[in-house]
């Protein structure tokens, strides 16, 4: 029997004056899942999250966290959620227990139960000697969990974070994901993370792909690389244009320009390599072969890759 879901979106569309930021996105996510929200700049993901967090009002779709409707019951459902901006929320000048206790109270909570969430949370997000310190003087990670902290203090049923490695370097980022993972096991805690990095939602349980305003892919990281045919092969050439017609009249297989690189999609890929460095081989200043990464699922679904504003060239025969 499926899980019902703790997240449900139904045919959620945004503007803004003209320009559609969202397009009938529709999605679900269950309980206890860290579910990635992936996308380029401008693909629809932070106007997403900001629906989700009560910020925005609703133009059309539905939505409900917890079954509570995010449109019609925002109070009950911020009750719901915990939120962990993109954009520092800390006050530089105030101690780490500070900073949990004015976030805490914000929520209703104080005395002996406010004291005790803040021990449980900061022992386990591993700030317990921390509390006295300034926020201003602790690192991007530890900020980074003191932020998580603040999140949790309700006892949340779901946790928002929006591009939550920004300006983090990678092994600061490692040791949050597996906090965030701990958080998962322990606690039951559902997440949604914005992000668009690969290497971060390679560490989520199921993705969606958006690209201007619309989800072009949805499932596991495994699910979605299965989506791409076979192999991936990369040319890089100094005569893009040309290399391509020739590589598609003589191989018969359609071929991807992005920039001065040839991309190819093909089943026994190490065959192909074989062939292409026998016909081509003194026009190429390289070739790799690899198996599809998410990168790839990206291009595949929209045509450019995730840091490209405009759609790679496809030839056709």
């Amino acid at each position: 029997m499926p899980a019902t879901p703790v997240i449900s979106l139904d045919s959620i569309s945004h503007r803004y004056g003209d320009r559609l930021a969202l397009d009938a996105v529709s999605l679900s996510v269950v309980s206890g899942e860290i579910f990635g929200l992936l996308g380029p700049n401008g693909s629809g993901k932070t106007t997403l999250f900001r629906l989700l967090a009560t910020l925005l009002p609703f133009q059309s779709g539905t939505a409900t966290i917890g079954g509570a409707n995010v449109a019609s019951e925002p109070g009950l459902v911020r009750k719901r959620i915990g939120i962990t901006f993109q954009s520092p929320s800390l006050d530089p000048k105030l101690t780490v227990r500070e900073n949990l206790v004015c976030q805490g109270r914000l929520y209703g909570l104080s005395g002996p139960r406010l004291a005790g969430r803040i021990d449980e949370l900061t022992s386990q997000l591993d700030l317990s000697d921390r509390l006295a310190d300034r926020a201003e003087t602790l690192s991007g990670g530890l900020k980074r969990r003191v932020e998580v902290a603040k999140s949790l203090l309700h006892s949340p049923e779901v946790l928002l974070l929006d591009e939550p490695s920004t300006g983090l370097d990678p092994g600061i980022r490692h040791d949050l994901w597996r906090t965030l993972r701990d958080l998962v096991r322990s606690r039951g805690l559902t997440i949604l993370v914005t992000t668009h990095l690969l290497d971060e939602a390679e560490n989520c349980s199921r993705l969606a792909i958006l690209d201007q305003g619309r989800v072009v892919a949805q499932g596991t990281p495994d699910e979605l690389r299965r989506t791409v045919g076979g192999d991936c092969i990369t040319i890089s050439t100094g005569e893009p244009e040309v290399l391509a017609n020739e590589i598609e009249a003589a191989c018969a297989t359609p071929v991807q320009r992005m920039d001065d690189q040839l991309r190819i999609e093909r089943a026994g890929g190490h065959e192909l390599v074989r062939d292409l460095m026998v016909r081509f081989g003194d026009r190429m200043r390289s070739i790799t072969l690899g198996r599809p990464t998410l990168e790839d699922v990206f291009i595949h679904a929209t045509g450019r890759r995730l840091t490209d504003e405009k759609p790679a060239s496809r030839h056709t025969r």
